[in-house]
């Protein structure tokens, strides 16, 4: 969906996995195996970290009048890592947070 928002507006969405790679805030994983708790703490950490930047554009592009991005943002992006954040908190109850 994003992407498509961004093409729709005349920009190029990026489509290669290794540039998204190469751009991404989130973390690579360790190499090799790690402990199911810190790998679910890891991933609740990257969907905490796109909500947080979620917030931030959904607020932009409200400021800027740009209603089809923001509902895009606020529908698909912040809604559904809200949503995951819920269910993998919710594995994490009985185990605590791990900083990997």
């Amino acid at each position: 969906m994003v992407a498509e928002r961004v093409q729709t507006l005349g920009g190029i969405a990026v489509a290669d996995p290794r540039r998204v790679a190469e751009i991404t805030r989130i973390p690579r994983p360790p190499n090799g195996a790690e402990e199911v708790p810190a790998m679910l703490s890891r991933l609740l950490e990257a969907h905490e970290l796109i909500i947080a930047e979620t917030r931030e554009a959904a607020a932009r592009t409200a400021e800027q009048g740009d209603d089809g991005s923001n509902d895009v943002l606020v529908s698909d992006v912040l809604r559904t890592n809200e949503l995951q954040t819920w269910f993998i908190a919710e594995h994490l109850v009985d185990t605590p947070v791990v900083r990997a």
